[in-house]
């Protein structure tokens, strides 16, 4: 994978004098090259608005914006391009199920079961809900290595449950949780499974109909495209009875002084002038990947984190959190170092050159549930290096031993 790393120029930079190893992947990914230059094309040559001009730079660039309709459909195998609806990304996306679905299908005395590996982004919608609607909110457990525990699944979703929202990925254990299994259990008590897919979609391929998810949401500045897009995937059945929730200009039908009527899906979701460049990036984005292919990412990103959890076990006093076993891990590995505040241990990491995470990572109720206020994070991408991994581990020594005095 090592060949990728001159397409990402970015990654040539030193910090604090020394080489930069990039391991905030989590967060927001890099950009290659030719996601860069397809940005740069749109602006250079066909900067225009899209679906209202007969214009040829109209015309062009309305091509290229519905073209990467199509390169989503099968990157994540829908069913339709018609199910691919344009969002700023994952949050919005999870917010616009919450308000849009939920909103018109809940009611007091239904369930929503969550789990406590969340990110605020699939908690706090479905909470909100919750007060709305007299819904109540339910949390599946873990395992002791951060799995979740499925017993506890099987006996929070019920017939009172109406909505099961779940992370592919968690952002902070690198659990990749048994969404086939989840759906079938949702489905069987009639519920409907939401999947939060920010941190699996960049990571490993996904097939939203082999998963058994009514909808999938995903962010494209984590898998290379540029922040401000992302991807609401639902069945068509629900896209075609919820309502928008934004009203302007370019999801409308027509409109009269007291009635308008709306596009069909998924442009009466897509109100206003949307994120043009944002989505061209996707589609470029989303080209490198699949030139590469994912299940060799996945792959190749295991291969990394089964050279460094063994290599991070071995330093006492760190403890990692989530599973040990690679299989079981996405590309994400949180720990402590003793007593050391995570973000203390961060900006040493840093002054060394290393770019990682630290804090409660928009986790804060999984952070309660561990009994720590914060971890630092290190997560992986197809175009760091074994050199990165070790670069990370002498990193880590170097810092326990900065703060011997302390006590780690």
């Amino acid at each position: 994978m090592n060949d990728y790393v001159q397409d990402f120029p970015i990654l040539r930079q030193k910090v604090n004098d020394e080489q930069l190893v990039y391991l905030d992947n989590a967060a927001t990914s890099q950009k290659p090259r030719p996601v860069i230059d397809a940005v740069a094309n749109y602006y250079y040559h066909d900067n225009a608005n899209v679906h209202r001009g007969v214009h040829t730079l109209a015309e062009r660039a309305t091509e290229s914006f519905e073209k990467v309709r199509t390169k989503v459909k099968n990157f994540i195998n829908a069913s339709s391009e018609r199910e691919i609806v344009y969002t700023k990304g994952t949050t919005e996306g999870l917010n616009w199920i919450a308000r849009s679905y939920g909103s018109t299908h809940l009611k007091q005395g239904d369930e929503i079961v969550i789990t406590y590996m969340e990110h605020h982004s699939n908690l706090v919608p479905w909470q909100q809900l919750a007060h709305e609607t007299g819904a109540q909110l339910k949390y599946i457990q873990l395992l002791s290595d951060g799995r979740l525990d499925m017993g506890s699944a099987e006996k929070l979703i019920t017939d009172k449950t109406a909505i099961v929202a779940v992370a592919h990925a968690s952002n902070v254990l690198g659990v990749v949780n048994p969404i086939t299994e989840i759906a079938n259990l949702a489905h069987k008590h009639g519920a409907v499974l939401v999947v939060d897919g920010a941190q699996s979609a960049p990571h490993m391929k996904i097939d939203v109909q082999q998963l058994g998810a009514d909808f999938f949401v995903f962010s494209g500045h984590k898998m290379l495209a540029p922040t401000g897009i992302g991807i609401l995937w639902a069945k068509s059945i629900f896209l075609a009875e919820m309502p928008p929730l934004e009203f302007g200009g370019e999801m409308i039908n027509s409109v009269e002084l007291q009635q308008t009527t709306f596009k069909e899906f998924p442009w009466k979701f897509e109100g206003g002038t949307q994120n043009i460049a944002g989505v061209i990036g996707l589609g470029a984005a989303i080209d490198y990947l699949s030139a590469i292919g994912m299940e060799k990412i996945e792959l190749y990103e295991r291969s990394l984190v089964e050279n460094l959890l063994p290599e991070l076990l071995k330093i006492e006093g760190l403890k990692v959190y989530g599973p040990l076993d690679p299989v079981q891990h996405s590309g994400i590995i949180s720990f402590n170092l003793g007593q050391l505040h995570p973000h203390d241990v961060a900006t040493a990491l840093d002054m060394q050159g290393v770019a990682v995470r630290a804090g409660h990572h928009c986790a804060q109720p999984l952070m309660e549930y561990l009994g720590v206020s914060a971890m630092v994070r290190a997560s992986f991408y197809f175009y760091n290096t074994s050199e990165d991994v070790q670069q990370l581990v002498k990193a880590i020594k170097a810092t326990k031993e900065f703060f011997k005095n302390d006590t780690v």
